[in-house]
């Protein structure tokens, strides 16, 4: 798919500079940025809920079974 996305000239050419110094395009380092960041984001909220219950008083596992017995 094809975005259009504006950047400014200095950005483009500290790009142009990488891509020539790594052998690739352009486009692949944006590529490769964009999934460097979705996966940095995607693990921030793995390493937000570990831990979740540490602080709790009550036990988690007793705490599911209570609450499956209401059903």
């Amino acid at each position: 798919m094809r975005i259009l996305v504006d950047i400014g000239d200095p950005e483009v050419k500290a790009l142009d500079q990488l891509a020539q110094r790594e052998k690739v395009s352009r486009a692949a380092l944006i590529r490769k940025a964009i999934d460097d960041f979705l996966a940095r984001n995607a693990s921030i909220s793995e390493v937000e809920a570990f831990g979740l219950w540490a602080d709790q008083k009550v036990d988690g596992l007793a705490y599911q079974k209570d609450i499956r017995n209401e059903w």
